[in-house]
């Protein structure tokens, strides 16, 4: 994949001042532990401790099956038919660890990941082609569906996002595209990328047989008969809303209307509020806690929160430009991407 040049320009990610900050005197800094692959400092490390993020990973997950190639490289090589939890399980602890683990855990986790990915291979049951599960269009397209998924459903929801902090966001994950084994050169780094990119890989999507299988455990997962009540009462809440929040040709692809855009705006604000509403003390309670092991590794000062989002909103934003701009979800000229 070629290079391509920015289609727009929000404010530049200004690292140095984000990282002033954040940084060891700073008014948030760490308390001298290692910072991991992003750091306090950083969108990235805000964003991710944010509850919506379970609405978003699932979003991520019926994204990413839109692509035949991608989604029968995952059926054809792993348990998913068998124990999807774990697969989910697996996947979110990855985002926790190259989140908040040191930087020695997330390249471990990344070269864990490539090694598997290295020796895996798929075939097209149309043409009986065999092509590697590692292929660089293959880890493109879960990377920009994970990342166009967290960033929609978190902003859509109203976590205090301009333009600024969005670019920033999108450029943050080249690092973790490193680990999975792309080159961050080809890797989108602002909103505007993005969006080209999904314009580009738009015709290539279709609902395959193994897309309607990851449909189906996402709409009604396998559980033990006394947890179904549970699973229709909290489980099916965020399995519905997930799927709301997808683009319009993806409910096109699955073969079911989509919903209106301004009432899956309202929905995810709404649940955005019940969710922050929980005390993130409470909710970073749950294994593997790894929020509190990186608060105990750099200071309290390092706890992700929306307050903090706010000030790298104005650092991004420059002078003037934040307020007018943090309205926490519409974005003004911000193209929503995937």
């Amino acid at each position: 994949m070629r290079r391509h040049a920015p289609t727009r320009s929000t404010g530049r990610y200004d690292r140095t001042s984000a990282n002033s900050a954040y940084g060891p005197d700073g008014p948030y800094g760490p308390g001298g532990g290692d910072p991991g692959l992003f750091g306090p400092g950083s969108v990235t490390w805000q964003v991710h401790g944010d509850p919506m993020m379970w609405v978003a990973g699932v979003r991520a997950l019926w994204l990413q099956a839109l692509h035949p190639r991608a989604v029968r490289g995952i059926m054809q090589n792993s348990d998913f038919r068998q124990d999807p939890w774990r697969r989910l399980l697996r996947t979110a602890g990855f985002v926790a660890t190259t989140t908040y683990g040191t930087a020695d855990a997330a390249e471990r986790a990344g070269a864990a990941v490539r090694a598997i990915h290295r020796r895996l291979t798929a075939t097209d049951p149309d043409t009986g082609e065999r092509y590697r599960v590692d292929d660089p269009e293959l880890l493109l397209w879960v990377h920009c569906a994970e990342v166009a998924s967290y960033l929609h459903v978190v902003r859509a929801s109203g976590l205090p996002f301009t333009d600024a902090t969005a670019d920033a966001y999108i450029a943050e994950h080249r690092r973790s595209a490193r680990l999975v084994g792309l080159d961050p050169a080809d890797v989108p780094a602002d909103a505007g990328q993005l969006a080209a990119y999904f314009e580009r890989v738009r015709p290539r999507l279709a609902a395959t047989p193994e897309a309607f299988e990851v449909d189906e455990f996402l709409r009604r997962p396998p559980v033990p008969p006394l947890l179904t009540p549970a699973r229709r009462l909290l489980w099916g809440r965020v399995s519905a809303l997930a799927y709301a929040s997808l683009p319009r040709y993806a409910h096109e692809l699955y073969g079911r209307p989509a919903p209106p855009p301004d009432a899956v705006a309202r929905r995810l604000r709404a649940a955005g509020f019940v969710l922050r509403g929980v005390p993130a003390t409470v909710r970073w309670q749950l294994p593997p806690k790894h929020i509190l092991t990186a608060a105990a590794r750099l200071g309290p000062g390092s706890r992700p929160s929306a307050y903090k989002l706010r000030s790298l909103a104005a650092i991004l934003d420059g002078p003037g430009r934040a307020a007018a701009r943090n309205d926490g979800g519409g974005g003004g000229g911000w193209r929503r991407p995937g």
